[in-house]
């Protein structure tokens, strides 16, 4: 049985170019790059070091301003915002994943989380009650009141979704977000992701290089040279075949395993 799905975008970007100053001129890491994110997409940004991948997270993240082109997040150009708007419009809508968690090793995991909702100046009794929910929801409901150092890689990355998570952004952002644990604890991470894809339907692009987590995503953006590479799978990590099916029952379209080049098909 096949299932129409009816999506409308959330990340709309044209023709954007991004430049940094050089010495004798300037460096294009972006190059009239044009994206379409829809909403509940589960979406991986991959290129080899220097392809623009962090440049395109940092604009799409509004942490910077591109050179020209036009962005519109949900619905909103934010191309002519001022600064100030603009994080107005991140604090409200995206949530943040980095590589090395960046929590604050002198707050608890709960005082973390809340961080956003000091931001958006939310009364302190709410801003409790839902880090404690966004916990809970991660796994970590007994553990609001440990300090970073006292947790495991995977639990400090844990409560940096949850500190993502804790404002109802439009979308999570994720930056190498296994990039500092092993390799089980990261497909635990990335399983997290993707229940929380699934079942809360948020929409979520992560930057990686890593195919294995690739492969896994509803679809990868590839860039090369700060351009978009439509087949950066084969070309670049040796990946054959890319391809999604449809569940039976309604369910969502995921993406199948893949075959390698020189090896036997896993379908």
């Amino acid at each position: 049985m096949s299932t129409d799905y009816i999506t409308s975008p959330i990340v709309q970007i044209s023709d954007m170019v991004k430049e940094f100053p050089t010495g004798d001129g300037a460096f294009r890491a972006l190059d009239g790059v044009s994206i379409q994110v829809d909403q509940g997409e589960m979406v991986a940004i991959m290129g080899p070091s220097g392809s623009g991948k962090s440049t395109l997270m940092t604009l799409i993240g509004l942490l910077d301003t591109p050179t020209s082109g036009r962005y519109i997040l949900d619905g909103e150009d934010v191309s002519s915002l001022s600064r100030l708007e603009q994080a107005r419009v991140r604090n409200r809508k995206l949530g943040f994943v980095f590589q090395n968690f960046n929590l604050l090793p002198r707050l608890s995991a709960v005082q973390n989380v809340e961080l956003p909702l000091v931001y958006g100046r939310v009364d302190s009794r709410q801003r409790r009650a839902q880090a404690s929910a966004a916990l809970e929801a991660v796994g970590l409901g007994a553990k609001l009141h440990n300090l970073p150092n006292t947790l495991s890689g995977g639990q400090k990355q844990r409560v940096a979704i949850a500190r993502a998570l804790v404002h109802n952004p439009a979308i999570i952002l994720a930056d190498e977000p296994t990039g500092a644990l092993d390799t089980r604890t990261g497909a635990e991470i990335m399983a997290l992701f993707r229940e929380l894809n699934r079942e809360q339907g948020r929409t979520i692009i992560v930057v990686t290089h890593d195919p294995e987590i690739g492969r896994h995503m509803d679809r990868v953006i590839g860039l090369r040279d700060g351009r978009l590479a439509e087949n950066i799978l084969s070309e670049y990590y040796g990946v054959e075949v890319f391809e999604r099916v449809e569940r039976e029952h309604g369910l969502e379209p995921v993406p199948v395993p893949v075959r390698r080049q020189g090896e036997a098909s896993r379908i």
